[in-house]
């Protein structure tokens, strides 16, 4: 049996010098916003509806920093692709599936993140 594969984008999103993290409750965690792509949609297009779901920004999605595939099952796995992007304001209004959000320095931001991938996608962005 073929074994399916779920993929989610996520964007590492800069106000100038600042970056902006969102608490996802469930999960206990910070994340850089983002989500899964729908079928028949386009990568760029998916990662920037999520963002403007999740926060009410409208991103400027620059380039993929970062990939990681994970094997959720014998028969799930999961893509992740993680952008660079840039955002003109700071209006976050967010959706329900987070309580909480922060513009923080990259720096700072490590101290957040909890997860290698997550720390990972935040260097390379940071260089970019």
């Amino acid at each position: 049996m073929a074994r399916k594969f779920v993929v989610t984008q996520k964007a590492v999103l800069f106000d100038g010098p600042q970056l902006l993290l969102v608490h996802d409750p469930k999960a206990g965690r910070w994340e850089f916003p983002g989500g899964k792509v729908d079928a028949g949609e386009r990568a760029i297009e998916a990662v920037a509806r999520e963002v403007r779901e999740e926060t009410g920004l409208e991103p400027t999605i620059e380039t993929p920093v970062f990939t990681a595939a994970k094997r959720r099952s014998k028969k799930r796995g999961k893509f992740l692709v993680y952008y660079r992007g840039r955002v003109e304001a700071r209006g976050v209004e967010l959706s329900g599936e987070h309580d909480d959000y922060m513009w923080v320095t990259s720096e700072k931001a490590h101290e957040y993140l909890k997860r290698r991938r997550q720390r990972r996608a935040l260097r390379r962005a940071d260089t970019g």
